[in-house]
C-alpha cells in the first residue's frame, strides 16, 4: 500500500479520505493544517503539522493530495502545489472504485475523482482538479489545472473548463462550451 498524506482537513478532506479508503490502495499517514488543529483528529487520522512540516516527510516512498476545497477561488490549493513541487514531493492521483475513467481519458497528478464521477473517452482533466461526487465530464470535454467541477455537474461533449474555474453543483454546459481562465459558474444553471 502507498503511503499518503493529505493537505487540508475541513470538510472537503473528509469526502476525500472516505475515497482514499476505498480504492484500498493507499494508507493514510497523517494530515497537514492550520496550526490551531495540529493533535486533533478526524477519524482515526491525526493532523501531524502544518504547512511548513510537509518537507520534513517527503521522500520517494509517501505521496501528499492537497485535500483542502475550493470554490471560490484556487489560490491556496495553488499555493501548495508549488510548495510541494518546490519540494519535489509525490503527488498522487485518486480515483474512486465508484467512479468510471476511460481508459482513453487522461487524468494528471494530484487529481480526485470522486465517488459516481464519469469521465468519458478522449476526456482530458488536469493537475490538483477535483472531480466530484456524481459529477459527469463527457467526450473530449477539456477540464484544465486546478479546476473543480461539483457535485453533480455536467461538463457536456468538446466543452473546455479553462485553468482554475469552478462548475457549481448541478451545473449543465452546453456541448462545445467554453469559459474564461478562473469563472465560477453558477450551480443549477444551464450554461451556454
Amino acid at each position: 500500500m502507498k503511503k499518503i498524506y493529505l493537505i487540508g482537513a475541513g470538510g472537503h478532506c473528509k469526502s476525500c479520505i472516505d475515497v482514499i479508503e476505498s480504492t484500498k490502495q493507499f494508507q493514510i499517514e497523517g494530515l497537514f493544517d492550520l496550526a490551531d488543529n495540529v493533535g486533533k483528529k478526524i477519524g482515526p487520522y491525526t493532523i501531524i503539522g502544518t504547512d511548513q512540516n510537509i518537507k520534513d516527510y517527503v521522500n520517494s516512498d509517501n505521496e501528499f493530495l492537497i485535500t483542502l476545497g475550493q470554490i471560490k477561488t484556487p489560490e491556496v490549493r495553488m499555493k501548495i502545489a508549488v510548495l510541494l513541487t518546490q519540494l519535489n514531493a509525490k503527488v498522487a492521483t485518486v480515483i474512486s472504485p465508484r467512479a468510471y475513467v476511460s481508459p482513453t481519458a487522461l487524468i494528471k497528478a494530484g487529481t480526485i475523482i470522486m465517488h459516481d464521477a464519469l469521465v468519458n473517452s478522449y476526456a482530458s482533466v488536469g493537475l490538483h482538479c477535483i472531480i466530484n461526487t456524481k459529477a459527469l465530464i463527457e467526450h473530449e470535454a477539456t477540464v484544465e489545472d486546478f479546476c473543480h467541477v461539483s457535485t453533480g455537474a455536467v461538463l457536456n461533449g468538446n466543452a473546455y473548463l479553462q485553468r482554475e474555474s469552478f462548475l457549481g453543483s448541478l451545473a449543465v454546459t452546453k456541448e462545445g462550451f467554453s469559459c474564461p481562465p478562473r469563472s465560477v459558474l453558477t450551480a443549477g444553471v444551464f450554461h451556454k
